[in-house]
């Protein structure tokens, strides 16, 4: 007789195949629904207005207007080009704030000891259960006071001083370095912003990747803070370039879904590039 610890594989085999294809095959729909409003953005941006809102739905633009393309871009009341260099202004300077402020504080907190650093720490975690529209207010009138509303300072210097979230996530990258390779490096006489600079943020480069893209995200869909520092048209970023002309021109739905399409554009492409370092950095976090 056969023996059934040798039969038993096959039988389980046909249900593992079964449970596989029902699991791929439910990540395949909900990943469908996520992408199908970023397929209707992408599609209406080569329609005129007529075919965006045609009975019965076209799936696929007949023709592709590509001159959408070119009418978005030289348009007299859609500096576009223009709100695009802002927004990657806005963002690549709030990243490299984050990056710089927030390892700096996380070094401190990981990598020093001093007294009080956790209570400080502790405070600093507290800070993430204040939520932002309690301090708008006062934070507006001293900008204001300084005569520093309608530029860019406002939306980027806070960062200077530090975020919380990425300051504790930060911390927890630092305080997995080795502090073997730190007292080393002192005991030669090297200074701690040297420590910092070539020794800890090597070690914590994904890390750093993954607080910039974290801020990069963030900054570039940011809205609310544009909408109340920033006047002229020509200072806006897309997030509310796109905004202000859509409330012009209600009806010109394939011009905002263009401008909406080369607005999304971007993150997807650096998330596509970065994916793995993301995968990477997430687990390193859990782990910690």
């Amino acid at each position: 007789m056969s023996d059934p610890a040798l039969i038993q594989p096959r039988r389980t085999a046909p249900r593992k195949l079964g449970s596989m294809l029902i699991y791929h095959a439910l990540m395949l729909a909900i990943a469908g629904v996520f992408l199908l409003p970023f397929y209707w953005m992408t599609i209406s941006a080569f329609k005129n207005n007529a075919e965006i809102f045609a009975n019965p739905v076209t799936w696929f633009p007949d023709p592709i207007r590509w001159d959408n393309i070119t009418a978005l871009l030289t348009r007299d009341d859609f500096p576009y080009l223009r709100q695009f260099l802002n927004s990657v202004f806005y963002a690549g300077s709030v990243a490299l704030a984050v990056c710089f402020s927030c390892s700096l504080a996380a070094y401190s907190f990981g990598c020093l000891r001093w007294r009080g650093r956790n209570l400080v720490f502790g405070l600093t975690v507290c800070a993430l259960l204040l939520p932002g529209i309690v301090t708008f207010l006062p934070v507006y009138l001293g900008w204001t006071k300084l005569g520093l509303n309608g530029t860019y300072w406002p939306l980027i210097a806070p960062f200077f001083c530090g975020d919380a979230f990425f300051i504790f996530m930060l911390r927890q990258f630092f305080l997995g370095v080795p502090r073997e390779l730190m007292d080393a490096a002192r005991l030669d006489g090297t200074s701690e912003f040297r420590i910092w600079w070539q020794i800890v943020l090597p070690q914590v480069r994904t890390a750093l990747i993954i607080v910039g893209l974290f801020a990069v995200v963030y900054t570039w869909n940011e809205f609310f803070g544009p909408l109340i520092y920033l006047q002229d048209r020509e200072k806006f970023p897309l997030s509310l370039g796109l905004f202000t002309f859509q409330a012009a021109r209600a009806k010109e739905w394939s011009t905002t879904m263009m401008g909406a399409f080369f607005m999304a554009m971007p993150m997807v492409v650096l998330f596509l590039l970065t994916q793995r370092l993301f995968r990477q950095g997430l687990a390193s976090t859990g782990l910690k």
